[in-house]
């Protein structure tokens, strides 16, 4: 059974940590990979990323797996929490061993991070070492194949996507080959993922489904009811859209980088505009290699990368359509599901 998210992907699983009130409005996810790691790769498309150990995933450089990637909130700050992971696997024996003693370990935990400082009232509340922690225990507490939470939680706690509430958002499919592709999403944009001239997202265009249009009475209120919000909410100066998108697939780190660049094209489907200055859109791809590609075919990477996009879009959807309305200290956002109730 599947559950039509990122833990889909066999061995997989996903923690958040989830901070609010007192001035709070922000967390952490993290995907655990399963013991002895899995292929990692990254793209990085924004011109302001905050990232740790990405270097590290570079196909010309000697790392090959990760046992674990987080996304975070808190902006550079929140990059802390990575720490916190780092120690849970070092107790675990879990990375790369570098002496004779098992326990001598360095585990590579590529991290990247969204702006929401402040948008829960302080500043100063973000991640840290503990909140990474928190969000790794909860990932290893999980059961293989658990649904993941959705919405408001984790990196996507203090998420905005545009003018708009945004969030953690995941999606699945099993391909013809029988390889299954996810994505797991924290959709933070500084540009929109609702066309402001119907009220659709950008995303829903491109899912495969006839799309239905909000009547235009509810589209005006909407929009009156932004322009209100707006106001009250100064818009940050920095976001970011996160994705780890993953594969049971067996992927050579060069073939997992191709997956994680065009898993973009899912982000520049949902929100326009996208990958700007202020933005540190970045990509994650995982491969576990538990099914063989066709060796036969050296085209047969090419659905992956399709499926690849298209449950990036899918998430980011699922990522605005779960999210829930904040009202508070630092800022007012309405959801979709509230100014577009019914669709």
């Amino acid at each position: 059974m599947t559950v039509d998210a990122l833990t889909d992907v066999s061995g997989l699983r996903v923690g958040h940590a989830t901070r609010t009130g007192d001035g709070w409005l922000t967390g952490t996810t993290v995907v655990l990979a399963p013991e002895g790691g899995a292929v990692a790769a990254v793209d990085v498309r924004g011109g302001g990323p905050g990232t740790k150990e990405t270097d590290a995933l570079d196909p010309r450089n000697v790392v090959r797996t990760v046992e674990a990637v987080v996304l975070t909130g808190g902006s550079a700050y929140g990059l802390d929490a990575a720490s916190g992971v780092m120690a849970w696997l070092e107790e675990r024996g879990r990375g790369i061993r570098v002496g004779a003693d098992p326990a001598h370990v360095v585990p590579v935990v590529p991290a990247a991070c969204v702006f929401d400082l402040g948008r829960g009232g302080d500043f100063r509340a973000r991640p840290d070492a503990a909140t990474g922690r928190a969000a790794v225990e909860a990932a290893a507490a999980s059961e293989p194949g658990a649904p993941v939470p959705q919405g408001c939680v984790g990196a996507g706690t203090g998420a905005v996507t545009g003018v708009v509430k945004g969030g953690v958002g995941s999606a699945s499919t099993v391909l013809g080959s029988g390889i299954t592709v996810a994505a797991l999403v924290v959709a933070n944009a500084a540009g929109s993922t609702v066309d402001p001239e119907t009220g659709v997202m950008y995303g829903e265009l491109f899912e495969g489904r006839r799309v239905e249009y909000p009547a235009a009475e509810v589209h005006a209120a909407a929009q009156r009811r932004l322009a209100e919000t707006a106001a009250r909410s100064t818009p940050p100066p920095l976001n970011t859209t996160l994705a780890v998108v993953a594969t049971d697939a067996d992927l050579s780190k060069a073939q997992a980088q191709k997956l994680a660049g065009t898993a973009h094209d899912g982000i520049a489907r949902a929100v326009r505009p996208v990958h700007l200055l202020n933005d540190g859109d970045t990509v994650f791809a995982l491969a576990t290699g538990d099914r063989a590609l066709d060796a036969a075919n050296p085209l047969a990477l090419n659905e992956i990368l399709a499926a690849g996009a298209d449950m990036v879009t899918r998430a980011i959807v699922r990522a605005v359509r779960a999210a829930e309305p904040v009202d508070g200290p630092g800022g007012a956002w309405p959801s979709y599901g509230e100014l577009y109730a019914g669709r």
